[in-house]
């Protein structure tokens, strides 16, 4: 007879969250063996100490592993573990991104490959630079979808592409190499770009087409590439950008400069205080004066404090050798350009500031 505190397969199938069959099965296949068999009526009881393993299994399987990386998994130490998952993750992903982009080029077939509607010419390189630039600005976060996008707005004189994750934004704004049929706008998922980046930095030229749900980028040299748009409605930057206050203070200084002190600094968060000859880069609550950064300031003097994690991307991802720091108070945005093109590249939130800082 089976042990009083063991568990016949119907009870441990509840606790566990498996079915009978899925225990025979897993029984049958070594990852989990009952803890007792009675040898008259064949019937499997299973221990208390199971039920952490048959749930991680479930869990496993819920994710589509196969039962040899289950198995694995299930065997190795937490580290191996979690890179072992990794992989999964990441086949997983690059086979939904393969099955994406056939079934993009079959749903073409099916209609005939009816070309979409011209959205842009642009040059390969300068495309990809770009795109590359701008993305650092999107994040994934439940709920709002659309903050993983880049949103392209064309026009037969520019194509700007704009993305933001709420504490950034960061934009472009591309001459095409020849003009659209008309505007279009629309905010195309941000990890479809990432993907076919490759491919549209070794393409002379790509045509960018609008069609239902998404666009293409044709190249001559190679095999398109589809991307989805998304549904939800893009913030309306223009608004946020056209309400700014007025600038008080301009600071020009160089990009390597301003990163490597950034990339040195102890601290989450970074004062600036901008003088009438210089910038100074400091930690909130140290009374040294910090790391001074010769800089072409116009304005009033001023003081200021970042997160780290929004500042440094934004004045990285600035073009050019020299960047342009506008700057409207203590509790405004900041705005980065290109000191030599004057192209608005980044705008980043401060932290409230803190007089005593």
């Amino acid at each position: 007879m089976p042990n009083s505190e063991l568990m016949p397969i119907g009870v441990f199938a509840q606790r566990s969250g498996l079915t009978s069959s899925a225990l025979r099965f897993y029984a049958d296949s070594g990852l989990l063996p009952p803890a007792d068999v009675d040898p008259v009526t064949g019937y499997r009881y299973y221990a208390a100490a199971q039920l952490e393993r048959a749930t991680t299994l479930r869990q496993l399987r819920e994710i589509a592993m196969p039962l040899a990386a289950v198995e694995a998994v299930l065997a190795a130490g937490a580290d191996e573990a979690a890179r072992l998952l990794d992989e999964h993750v990441a086949k997983i992903e690059g086979d939904a991104a393969v099955a994406r982009r056939k079934a993009a080029v079959i749903k073409s077939a099916l209609g005939g490959d009816v070309p979409g509607l011209l959205i842009a010419t642009l040059k390969g390189p300068v495309l990809a630079d770009a795109v590359e630039q701008v993305l650092t600005a999107t994040a994934h976060e439940p709920g709002m979808a659309v903050l993983a996008g880049l949103h392209i707005e064309a026009s037969d004189e520019a194509v700007a592409l704009t993305a933001t994750d709420r504490y950034r934004l960061s934009t472009r704004t591309l001459v095409p190499a020849r003009p659209a049929e008309q505007t279009w706008a629309g905010t195309v998922d941000g990890d479809d770009l990432r993907a076919a980046v490759a491919d549209i930095r070794r393409s002379a030229l790509i045509r960018i087409e609008a069609v239902p749900h998404g666009i293409w980028l044709r190249m001559r040299e190679r095999e398109g590439r589809h991307c989805r748009t998304l549904p939800e409605e893009y913030p309306d930057l223009r608004l946020m950008l056209e309400s700014l206050d007025e600038v008080t203070t301009r600071a020009t200084v160089s990009k390597d400069l301003l990163l490597r002190v950034l990339e040195e600094h102890p601290d989450e968060h970074v004062v600036l205080h901008i003088t009438d000859h210089s910038m100074n880069v400091r930690s909130p609550n140290d009374e040294h004066p910090g790391i001074p950064l010769s800089a072409t300031v116009t304005g009033e003097v001023l003081q200021i404090r970042f997160e780290m994690t929004t500042l440094y991307p934004a004045v990285s991802t600035a073009i050019g050798p020299d960047v342009m720091l506008d700057l409207r108070g203590h509790d405004q945005p900041i705005t980065i350009r290109s000191a030599d093109r004057g192209d608005l590249t980044t705008l980043a939130m401060p932290i409230k500031f803190d007089h005593s800082a």
